[in-house]
């Protein structure tokens, strides 16, 4: 058993959020560990698109998803957080008023006065098509999301599916790639219409292909891909060359421990205080995708909001009998000198 760790807020997830709400709680003297069962900082961000342009970060016109994660590592480095990372939270358990003990996968053993939960929709797994034979070829030819994009160029890809990551992909990697095939299983996408009208229109004038119909057979050897064949309606096969395939079906997200940690939840999401972000249980409380309350809306930037005002709640409980006098950065010398910038 490891020793215990004594800190003032555990952070549970390290994706935009987790990370933006160092920032706000370091800015009031708040020390914080993350704990994220991935390997890296950054969330789906750098998980799942860290190449992929983001366009709704305030000041930001554009950044990627893993430019905004080392961006929000660089913010926070004044206030040194402790990172635990490639393990899960598995308990939370209450021995104080409030004071939380904490355990994970790894076995180590946290204890703090406040929990913010920023695990966005909990862990998440790409879904896999259903193709017959498709293992072997995963992580190798068959890739569930775009981590180097460099990683396709030069290279015949096949993009199945109908949706904003597929048709996102597709506009990304067109211009890079030897030749891109996009394959959905109907002429009618689920897509943002600016993408499929800009998809038609590189269709139409030749620079890519489009198939109606669905992956029923893949073509390779040792995880090489050479060909994937694609079935119509009416039962016809087309043969088409495929170096990689990327499958985007959606994700199946899974809250794990959480659902356990007897919290209210509403369809898997946990009910806050829209003025605090606090949960049902004193102490602990819950930021970005992860949580829900009238007019929610999954964007970072609302994310960034609910980290701000949490941190103010998570004070009274780190400093129960110090004064919260409310600064900001522009103008306060004691809060630029935590920064670094005074």
């Amino acid at each position: 058993m490891s020793d215990t760790i004594k800190t003032d807020v555990l952070i549970v997830g390290a994706g935009p959020c987790g990370l933006f709400a160092v920032f706000e709680l370091g800015l009031l003297d708040i020390k914080a560990h993350l704990v994220d069962i991935l390997d890296k900082v950054g969330g789906q961000c750098a998980e799942l698109y860290p190449e992929k342009p983001i366009y709704d970060i305030p000041g930001i016109p554009e950044i990627t998803g893993q430019g905004l994660s080392e961006s929000l590592m660089q913010q926070i480095k004044p206030f040194n957080p402790t990172f635990h990372l490639g393990e899960m939270v598995t308990g939370i358990e209450n021995i104080g008023d409030p004071l939380y003990r904490v355990t994970t996968t790894a076995g180590k053993t946290f204890e703090c006065k406040a929990v913010i939960i920023a695990a966005g929709g909990g862990s998440f797994q790409p879904k896999r098509p259903p193709i017959a034979g498709i293992e072997p070829y995963e992580d190798k030819s068959v890739h569930y999301a775009v981590r180097k994009m460099e990683n396709f160029r030069g290279k015949n890809v096949v993009i199945v599916g109908g949706g904003d990551s597929a048709l996102d992909w597709t506009l990304n990697l067109q211009p890079i790639a030897k030749r891109l095939t996009l394959v959905h299983r109907r002429d009618d996408f689920r897509g943002a219409p600016d993408s499929v009208n800009k998809m038609r229109a590189l269709v139409a004038s030749g620079a890519m292909d489009l198939k109606i119909g669905q992956v029923s057979e893949l073509e390779g050897a040792d995880g090489q891909l050479t060909a994937a064949q694609i079935k119509d309606k009416d039962g016809k096969i087309d043969r088409v060359a495929c170096d990689a395939m990327l499958p985007f079906f959606g994700l199946t997200m899974k809250l794990g421990p959480i659902s356990d940690w007897k919290l209210d939840m509403d369809d898997e999401l946990i009910k806050v205080d829209v003025s605090t972000f606090e949960t049902n249980r004193q102490g602990i409380f819950a930021i970005g995708d992860i949580n829900t309350y009238p007019g929610k809306l999954k964007l970072i930037l609302s994310g960034f909001h609910e980290g701000a005002l949490c941190a103010q709640r998570v004070h009274h409980y780190v400093y129960p009998e110090k004064r919260l006098v409310f600064q900001y950065t522009t103008s306060s010398t004691s809060l630029q000198k935590k920064l670094g910038v005074a």
